[in-house]
């Protein structure tokens, strides 16, 4: 005999790891949305002859990243580590549009 606890355990990890997968999805569709405009913003910077990366920028959206964290209730620097990785990676495609004019997005 299964135990009716077992049965409703089960049928909430479900519910929930399909909660969690449809978050993935939407953080990938946002992050694609997210480097749409960021690439614009390579294309105007390489044309401005602008420098790829803007440390005042930057430093103004950790705080306020860190913040909203707090209000969220996520660790704030969680919150931090994930838009500088962000941050590296955008930085990164405004020097390859700024060196070739185009972005390689199937780069290992």
């Amino acid at each position: 005999m299964t135990d009716p606890g077992t049965f409703d355990s089960a049928e909430k990890l479900q519910s929930l790891r399909r909660s969690i997968d449809n978050i993935d999805a939407a953080l990938v569709h946002l992050l694609a949305e997210r480097f749409k405009f960021t690439q614009e913003v390579g294309w105007l910077k390489a044309t401005a002859g602008l420098p790829a990366s803007d440390p005042a920028r930057e430093a103004v959206q950790i705080a306020r990243l860190r913040a909203l964290a707090e209000e969220s209730r996520l660790d704030p620097a969680f919150a931090e580590k994930f838009l500088n990785f962000i941050v590296a990676e955008v930085i990164h495609h405004h020097e390859e549009i700024a060196g070739t004019g185009s972005i390689d997005i199937h780069r290992p």
